[in-house]
């Protein structure tokens, strides 16, 4: 059994459909990337994992199943009790995730008082603690700062001491490196990956950033127009990416790692711009497909999963490239 499983998702507000029939997995231990463009809907999928939508939103469809149980049946005294203590999630500001007239150890003491039951002193001697193990120099003195007296790289590895206070199964990192500059996105991304292996935790990453997800996901599942449309594990997805969007991603992307300056090589750019995932007749991304065929335009494509012997257990919501698979065994997910 998954850790997390959120099967055929979908979520609407009004007017408008920003998820549709999403469906991934993530184990006890991976790390899972949920990519896409902004405006895709991840951070509404991880919204509605945490049951923190706004009020304008509503699930309409689907399950969401957190060892075993199903989260949007839970009530809310029980989703309280799960938030935070067994799920955790990082928002991509921590500027305005934290309370500027509190101090930052008050914050954490906070967090640990509601699910652990400790005392006051207790609690500020654990806050002390996380902020050790965060890598903040100082922590004794820096738990009485002030979000305003930190950094920005700092700021954000509070909001990790306070995600992972309660030891999480999961932690939801919604572009956890958002305005950060190179150097200290790096040291977020460690930190998160040391956690991840030290706390025994799984985390979904979400980001926009190909880079990133190469580097410290395991697994990744590729969302356009509110639409899950490709899963992979890593190495198989940058070998070979099967959906035309995962191919214009990548084509788009900026290879660090090669020794020529990127201005040598012209980089592909996807036309168009990112529909709507309400009211389509067909597959969302065929107006801005190169392969795209009449059939494509008809009825959008089915998630299908292929066989894990040939293909590294992936699913890709395109039936041109399943064709060009072979079709092996192809299976509808959900």
């Amino acid at each position: 059994m998954s850790l997390l499983a959120v099967e055929r998702l979908s979520v609407a507000f009004p007017g408008q459909v920003a998820v549709r029939d999403a469906s991934f997995a993530i184990e006890a231990g991976e790390t899972l990337a949920l990519v896409g463009e902004s405006g895709c809907g991840k951070s509404v999928t991880a919204f509605s994992v945490m049951r923190l939508l706004p009020p304008n939103a509503r699930v309409t469809s689907g399950r969401i199943l957190f060892e075993g149980t199903d989260l949007l049946a839970e009530p809310p005294a029980g989703m309280r009790r799960i938030r935070g203590k067994r799920i955790s999630l990082i928002q991509q500001e921590p500027m305005t995730s934290l309370n500027p007239v509190l101090s930052i150890g008050a914050q954490i003491v906070e967090v640990l008082r509601r699910h652990e039951k400790l005392s006051r002193r207790a609690a500020r001697a654990r806050a002390t603690e996380l902020l050790d193990l965060v890598s903040i120099p100082d922590a004794h003195r820096r738990v009485d700062d002030y979000p305003h007296n930190l950094s920005g790289g700092m700021r954000q590895r509070v909001m990790i001491a306070m995600a992972v206070a309660c030891g999480p199964k999961l932690l939801i990192a919604d572009e956890p490196t958002t305005a950060l500059d190179v150097t200290t996105q790096a040291q977020v991304l460690d930190l998160l990956d040391d956690l991840r292996h030290r706390l025994g935790m799984a985390v979904l990453l979400i980001t926009h950033d190909l880079g990133v997800v190469a580097q410290w996901a395991d697994r990744i599942a590729v969302m356009y127009a509110g639409r899950i449309v490709e899963k992979a594990s890593i190495g198989p997805f940058f070998a070979e990416p099967l959906h035309p969007y995962s191919r214009g991603l990548l084509g788009a992307r900026v290879d660090v790692d090669t020794d020529e300056h990127y201005l040598a090589n012209r980089l592909s750019e996807i036309p168009g711009s990112v529909g709507s995932a309400a009211g389509e007749q067909g597959c969302p991304f065929a107006p801005r497909c190169p392969v795209a065929q009449a059939a494509c335009r008809q009825a959008p494509p089915p998630l299908l999963e292929l066989d894990a012997v040939d293909t590294g257990a992936r699913a890709v919501a395109c039936p041109v490239s399943v064709a060009q698979t072979g079709g092996r065994h192809a299976a509808a997910v959900g």
